[in-house]
């Protein structure tokens, strides 16, 4: 079942993504400069929501735009008709899955209530038009830099940091680029994706995500290691077991680092978290006390209402429970193809070293994604008999492998990229980590130097 959701692709997914890319085009080249074509394309965009509740205001918007007159409040209509359609193109792509794998998921419930307006978001909506306006090839010091006074405001205020900490990094890569026009290669995709989420967290009264104390217990699946040159996050994936049944959620810790910290030294940062790590590298089960639940599945973790519990074999738990469990809906601004990342076990395939064979379906394995702060390898994988991993997709169907069973030297073992957490437990491994990790106690001692000064 699986390999045929696989294999055969929604009807209209290529035609929505071709309206996207129309869309990028036109700010790529920036829409005080819109030729034939790119006008061909912002109308076929008006077209094809013609006969949806944006069909009246994208219309209005789009010959606007193409009339010279460029607002805040046309900017926003064009970045919610994009939402809009990758969001369509997301929930095609995952309702094949869920159907291939019976998984019921949830509507996404009513927002709770609006944020209040914040006068702030008037600046990164006036730097955001002026990027649109001029274009990505546009883009000179000047004017990536042109940001920097909004986004140092939106940091000083606690409820603004989500934007700020977007419009900062986004900042930061066109600065890293510019002047854009002598760019061999615009990655056009994930700009315009920056953007349009950039400008819609920037309307006032954007809905606040709704969220609820949960208690139950808490059942790890794998581990997502995301390493930046300035951050080290482990996102776990896992099944929360509650009153009400089983709930499909993922949870994150992360701390600051500096980039000569890497693999399993990178552990180090997240001592703080000594509850998490545990579960994590030693596969146990996590009590669950008062942590707030978000609606899109998000459990964020607080160390003092989480006791570490009993083993618990993350295959075993999925076998049973992974594709019964309910599964929440993704947050508006995450339902997009490119941020499908859904839980799955995977056995009787066909292992190769890029890809799987799921006998009529070629799913390609991301061993680019597997992290050196783990003891997974490509290797490993390619000799796999069973794999938990995320479902992605970009343009094809692919996974990224969290933990696999294989047969090592005649034995059978389940290797996980989580099972450092508490530090290296191969011999060569550890020796390294060692000598990396007094770089740490170093560096974290004169930081604690510093700031007793």
């Amino acid at each position: 079942m699986l390999a045929d959701a696989l294999r055969a692709l929604p009807p209209g997914l290529d035609e929505a993504l071709t309206l996207v890319d129309g869309l990028d085009d036109a700010l790529v080249h920036g829409l005080a400069r819109i030729d034939d074509d790119r006008a061909e394309a912002l109308e076929s965009l008006a077209a094809a929501l013609s006969g949806t509740p944006l069909g009246d205001r994208i219309d209005d918007s789009i010959g606007k735009i193409l009339a010279g007159a460029v607002t805040d409040e046309h900017l926003a209509v064009l970045a919610g008709a994009r939402v809009a359609l990758l969001g369509a193109a997301h929930d095609a792509l995952l309702g094949g899955v869920d159907t291939a794998l019976g998984r019921v998921r949830e509507a996404w419930p009513a927002p709770a209530g609006a944020a209040e307006a914040i006068h702030l978001t008037a600046g990164s909506r006036s730097w955001l038009r002026e990027l649109a306006i001029a274009g990505w090839r546009g883009v000179d010091h000047e004017l990536a830099g042109g940001g920097a006074q909004t986004v140092q405001a939106l940091l000083d205020d606690p409820p603004s940091r989500r934007l700020a900490v977007l419009l900062d990094g986004f900042a930061a890569e066109l600065r890293a680029a510019a002047p854009v026009a002598t760019l061999d290669r615009i990655p056009v995709r994930r700009w315009a994706d920056l953007w349009t989420r950039a400008l819609l967290l920037s309307q006032d009264g954007f809905p606040v995500p709704a969220s609820a104390p949960v208690d139950g217990r808490l059942l790890i699946l794998g581990v997502d290691l995301h390493e930046h040159p300035t951050v080290f996050r482990a996102q776990a994936h896992g099944l929360l077991e509650t009153s009400a049944g089983v709930r499909l959620v993922r949870t994150s810790v992360a701390a600051a680092k500096v980039d000569t910290i890497s693999g399993p030294s990178a552990w180090r940062m997240l001592a703080g978290f000594q509850v998490f790590r545990s579960a994590v590298a030693e596969h146990r089960s996590v009590e669950v006390t008062g942590m707030l639940l978000t609606a899109g599945g998000d459990l964020i973790w607080d160390e003092a209402g989480a006791v570490v519990g009993e083993p618990a074999d993350p295959f075993a738990t999925a076998r049973v429970l992974l594709d019964a469990a309910t599964v929440p809906s993704a947050p508006p601004l995450d339902r997009h193809p490119m941020m499908i990342a859904e839980p799955v076990l995977l056995e009787g395939y066909q292992a190769g070293a890029e890809s799987f064979d799921l006998g009529g379906a070629t799913l390609a394995v991301e061993v680019d994604r597997i992290p050196e702060a783990g003891p997974l390898t490509p290797a490993l994988v390619a000799g796999s008999t069973a794999c938990l991993g995320l479902l992605r997709w970009d343009g094809r169907w692919s996974v990224q492998p969290l933990a696999v069973q294989a047969t090592v030297k005649r034995k059978p073992v389940a290797v996980h990229t989580g099972d450092w957490a508490l530090g290296p437990t191969e011999a060569k491994a550890a020796k390294a980590e060692a000598t990396a990790g007094t770089a740490v106690d170093v560096l974290r001692e004169r930081a604690g130097r510093l700031l007793r000064k």
